[in-house]
């Protein structure tokens, strides 16, 4: 079930699913420590004797944000209760809070007594052994601890805050369900503590008027000691949750703002998910610096892991998307991040916890004949040196470089270009990067050329010219041997991957893939140059999704996911970085406004198949649209905010060359 809402302030990440029900909460670092390990945690509503969670069948859902906020504006609407409520969600700035507004009105035309019930499932340090709730009844609130993790829950309705009903039990064993239950009759049991594996729940009463509103706020707070969560509950009492719910409102306001020139040329449904992308990759980014690829914890049942890692592929071009957009610091905490991450061998690991421990891995070290193999992902560590070009070119950020030059830039250099093909002159081995096959790939390639050009660029800076010379002959060496190995006259295009054969033959994999617009993005060929533009038309001809859906596959036959084996209908689920990827090759080719056209229309595409929350998934069902894996899915939203700047900049571009806009009147 994806996660339509993430809200979060760098250290505090909380995640609802389609139905409003908090599934996830990270601390105190983004994407680690999940203390309710994904499990449902219930939001329930009593009212005239009956009861509705807001996970049952019955309402009617709007989950959105506010616009340009990380603020909720979700509104459930149940006929049978006759009920509306209109909940704000927001994690405060400072303090790590989460506040949950909830307004709730009658529509029947009768006063009405009405029960909210919040409930807790603990599972902190990510697991349910050795937990303890209790009530804390000076402040009429529930806390959960396990060592340095403190859980505080209370609310407020009425004239004095507190909760007005609670309850702390068992569950996960012996037949115990949890304390959800009980509140099912509308009452709770009042029990004041447990211990091992435990849940609570809290209740306030609200007296509605008929066709009037009132209100109730739930609030959590997170913190390593008791003195912790404890202070900022005083917090809430003396400033008052409604003027922490417009601190929130008003800070992402300011930070997602000015928009980038030109923005308003495109259509309000673009410049919204423009605005929203960004705020929802904050939310995926830990204060340390760790970009996370995403949090959404159900992909456990896929492979019992999840993708609450820092891949430093993903998160160097996420990074880049976020230094166009106008945040550098948010790029300057990753470089750093990553600065400590280097092998001795000069490479990146597959992945990465948000702490910068090495995360969990299938790439092995050892070859077929049990030889020492690199276990990486080439590209990734290509990728880190051109941010870091990036960033430096954009912020003349020259403390930052000499600190990283000597750790990261060097050994990084000499490693991609001494690991080399003695055939063929093409990066060695390794994995691509979907993961799923060691090769020499045509995105690697790509990727490497970049960066050792963006290491010869800064090592010219520290008058170190002979590695300078060195890295960039190795660059041009590489280049002209893609242009030789990649490039397949038989069949008109570029392949994805080779493999040399102990013997020395060089095989080329046919098989179509959208990672062969690496190729032009990292600027290895021109966007125009004929054998780009028949490779990326073949990608659009082959790779689109022949349904109402659209989109572009990964590659033909994928099997992630795989929901058909018409593959010449469907060669594989639609992904939005693919398709945007496509969409870019229309920018970069375009020399005139109606060039731009299908990169609009490719633009347009991704908003369509966005939740209503702005939320991109990684891929979408190729019959319904539905999301797909895991939501959000930060290479997505990075992407998208890339794509929408490329296009705004070369609309610029010719605007400055006397073309009138194509989306003027």
């Amino acid at each position: 079930m994806p996660r339509d809402l993430p809200i979060g302030n760098g250290r505090l990440l909380l995640a609802f699913d389609r139905t409003y029900t908090l599934r996830d909460v990270y601390y105190p670092r983004v994407g680690q420590e999940n203390h309710t390990q994904g499990r449902a945690n219930r939001f329930g509503v009593w009212c005239d004797g009956e009861f509705a969670w807001l996970s049952d069948e019955g309402w009617e859902r709007d989950l959105r944000y506010e616009d340009g906020t990380l603020v909720t504006d979700v509104r459930l609407r149940h006929p049978r209760l006759g009920l509306l409520l209109v909940c704000s969600d927001a994690v405060a700035l400072e303090e790590d809070l989460w506040i949950r507004q909830v307004r709730v009105r009658d529509e029947r035309g009768t006063s009405r007594r009405v029960r909210l019930f919040a409930h807790f499932d603990g599972y902190l340090w990510g697991y349910a052994d050795g937990e303890t709730a209790y009530y804390e009844p000076t402040a009429r609130a529930l806390v959960h601890y396990k060592g340095k993790r403190y859980f505080w829950f209370s609310g407020w309705a009425g004239e004095d805050p507190g909760y007005h009903l609670f309850a702390c039990g068992n569950k996960a064993f012996r037949g115990h369900e949890g304390t959800w239950r009980d509140a099912e009759d509308g009452t709770l049991s009042g029990n004041p503590i447990a211990q091992g594996s435990v849940d609570s729940i809290g209740g306030l009463e609200l007296l509605v008027p008929a066709h009037g509103t009132a209100t109730a706020t739930f609030w959590m707070a997170a913190g390593l000691r008791f003195a912790d969560v404890s202070r900022i509950h005083q917090v809430v009492l003396r400033q008052g949750p409604e003027s922490l719910l417009t601190r929130v409102r008003r800070y992402w306001q300011s930070w997602v703002q000015p928009d980038p020139p030109r923005l308003e040329t495109l259509p309000p449904s673009l410049q919204r998910l423009y605005r929203q992308s960004l705020l929802i990759l904050r939310t995926q980014i830990d204060d340390g610096g760790a970009i996370l690829a995403a949090n959404d914890s159900d992909i456990l049942q896929f492979g019992r892991d999840t993708y609450s890692y820092v891949w430093p592929r993903d998160g160097a071009l996420i990074a880049d998307a976020l230094l166009d957009a106008g945040y550098p610091e948010l790029v300057r905490r990753f470089l750093l991040f990553m600065g400590d991450l280097v092998t001795h061998y000069g490479f990146f690991l597959h992945k990465y916890n948000p702490d910068g421990s090495a995360g969990s891995s299938w790439h092995p070290w050892a070859g077929p004949n049990g030889e020492l193999q690199f276990p990486i992902q080439e590209d990734s560590t290509a990728l880190v040196l051109v941010t870091l070009w990036q960033y430096y070119r954009k912020t003349r950020d020259l403390e930052l470089l000499r600190a990283l030059y000597g750790s990261v830039v060097i050994p990084c250099a000499r490693f991609l270009a001494s690991y080399r093909d003695p055939v063929t002159g093409l990066p060695a081995p390794s994995y691509d990067l979907w993961e799923e096959r060691r090769g020499i790939h045509a995105f690697t390639v790509a990727s490497v050329v970049a960066g050792l050009r963006a290491a010869a660029r800064l090592a010219r800076i520290f008058g170190d010219d002979q590695f300078a010379e060195t890295w960039s002959r190795a660059a041009d060496a590489i280049r002209e041997a893609a242009e030789r190995y990649l490039y397949r006259t038989e069949l008109g295009r570029f392949v994805r991957m080779l493999t040399v054969e102990p013997y020395g033959e060089v095989r080329p994999d046919p098989t179509l893939d959208a990672s062969l617009s690496g190729l032009f993005l990292f600027d290895v060929f021109p966007a125009r140059d004929p054998r780009i533009a028949a490779t990326m038309r073949a990608i659009e001809e082959r790779l689109w999704v022949k349904t109402a859906v659209g989109g572009v596959a990964r590659y033909e036959d994928d099997y992630y996911y795989q929901m058909s084996r018409d593959i010449e209908r469907i060669p594989g689920n639609p992904w939005f970085i693919c398709t945007l990827w496509l969409a870019q090759w229309y920018v970069a080719r375009a020399a005139s406004p109606p060039e731009l056209g299908r990169a609009l229309e490719l633009l347009e595409w991704t908003a369509q198949h966005a939740l209503p929350s702005g939320v991109l998934a990684e891929q979408v069902h190729p019959e319904t649209g539905e999301p797909l894996s895991v939501s959000p899915l930060s290479w997505s939203h990075g992407t998208f905010v890339a794509t929408v700047l490329r296009y705004l900049e070369k609309e610029g571009q010719l605007a400055a060359a006397g073309w009138p806009s194509f989306l003027a009147p």
